[in-house]
């Protein structure tokens, strides 16, 4: 078999994997003048898959120019596949558009992993790379994918967010290859029902027997009946009186989120930014940021007069679109691009910040905010995101 100039040769090596196999391959290669146009090598349990694509120099025999090949694949006990590629056979056009499918689950089994390939396939996106990143039990892996360049992905985002909608144990995020996929340097999180698995205020109100006039107001305002800044002064209002030792209280035993511990640790460990943007309180989020170590906190602030809650707040309310201006505020602050930002949230006063992250997830959320997000997150814990990143356990485990 001759190589023509514009021809190309791939070589497919499977085996048993050792510690020069890659070396003397290569080094063969080197000495036959060969040209490497692309390499991919994983191992599996010890089970070794290498394709090297080399082209070789013009009017080379495939015979003669590695005529020592076969001996070298017997010498180190592995077998070698040859095969001529023919012109063509690297794509001419626009670029494919590239994005990495994470799914994290409690244990992937192959069902999990058969449905989400058969979601891909359907949606036209070709699986170039799947990488594990998880240690044994199989809990996670990420697949690099690509989509013809006129693609929808807002169709294959809704195709995935149904399967993992569909299953209580397994999240599947979509996310656009860039260069900030995995340069992002803050994370902003909401506080009520996002770090903490509380609701501040119902609290506050159940222990002052307000509950279910504030719970009231809550449903009005879910149901569009008045806005954001109303149902917030209404619900405070009926705790006026409150002894402030109350909230103090309960700021000072908040109940975390599932790897919320972890997630700001690694973060903080790695140089990343970390802010607490609320609806929420500040005695509830300023403790928050002390016994975490975030870095900024903003949050609506309660007035309190001879040590009782006026029923009133101070300041500018933090409502949904203060909290998207406090996050481009911050980002331009600390000189981070917003493409470089994270967005964490459960409701609907989240989501003009996760709008305005490079990165908007929508944390056990309702079933509209996690379509309008980037990607969700409702079986794992808040440490998922360090997956969506691209950590591996093993590189967790060097964090500590």
């Amino acid at each position: 078999m001759t190589a023509r100039p514009s021809d190309s040769v791939l070589l497919t090596v499977t085996g048993r994997d050792g510690p020069d196999i890659t070396a003397r391959l290569t080094g063969l290669l080197a000495q036959a003048g060969a040209e490497l146009l692309d390499v991919e090598q994983v191992v599996v349990q010890g089970l070794l898959t290498l394709a090297l694509w080399v082209r070789l120099p013009e009017g080379a025999r495939v015979g003669e120019s590695l005529q020592a090949l076969p001996e070298l694949a017997r010498e180190l006990g592995v077998s070698v596949d040859v095969r001529a590629v023919p012109p063509g056979a690297t794509p001419v056009g626009p670029e494919p558009l590239r994005y990495v499918v994470t799914a994290v689950g409690k244990a992937l089994g192959v069902h999990d992993v058969h449905a989400l390939t058969q979601k891909l396939s359907a949606g036209n996106a070709r699986v170039e790379r799947i990488t594990r990143l998880s240690e044994t039990p199989l809990t996670a892996v990420e697949l690099h994918v690509t989509l013809p360049p006129d693609a929808d992905p807002s169709a294959l985002k809704r195709a995935l967010l149904a399967l993992s909608m569909a299953s209580p144990t397994f999240d599947v995020a979509l996310q656009r290859e860039s260069l900030y996929r995995r340069g992002k340097r803050m994370v902003v999180m909401d506080m009520d029902s996002t770090l903490i698995r509380i609701e501040v205020i119902d609290e506050l109100a159940r222990a002052y027997g307000v509950h279910a006039k504030v719970a009231a107001i809550t449903e009005r305002a879910m149901h569009g009946e008045m806005d954001y800044d109303e149902s917030l002064r209404q619900r405070v209002a009926l705790l006026a009186g409150l002894d402030a030792r109350v909230l103090h209280d309960l700021a000072a035993n908040l109940p975390l989120t599932e790897g919320a511990q972890t997630l700001i640790r690694v973060l903080r460990r790695l140089g990343y930014r970390t802010a607490v943007i609320s609806g929420g309180f500040s005695v509830a989020a300023e403790a928050l940021q002390k016994r975490l170590g975030i870095d900024f906190a903003y949050s609506n602030a309660l007035e309190v007069q001879d040590g009782k809650l006026t029923g009133r707040t101070v300041g500018t309310i933090v409502n949904a679109r203060r909290k998207a201006e406090l996050l481009e505020t911050l980002a331009s602050q600390e000189g981070i691009l917003l493409e470089q930002v994270i967005a964490v949230g459960d409701g609907a006063n989240d989501l003009l910040m996760l709008e305005k992250a490079g990165l908007g997830i929508a944390f056990r959320a309702k079933p509209k905010l996690r379509e309008a997000a980037d990607t969700s997150i409702s079986a794992g814990g808040l440490d998922t995101i360090l997956t969506l990143l691209g950590l591996t356990a093993r590189e967790l485990r060097e964090v500590g």
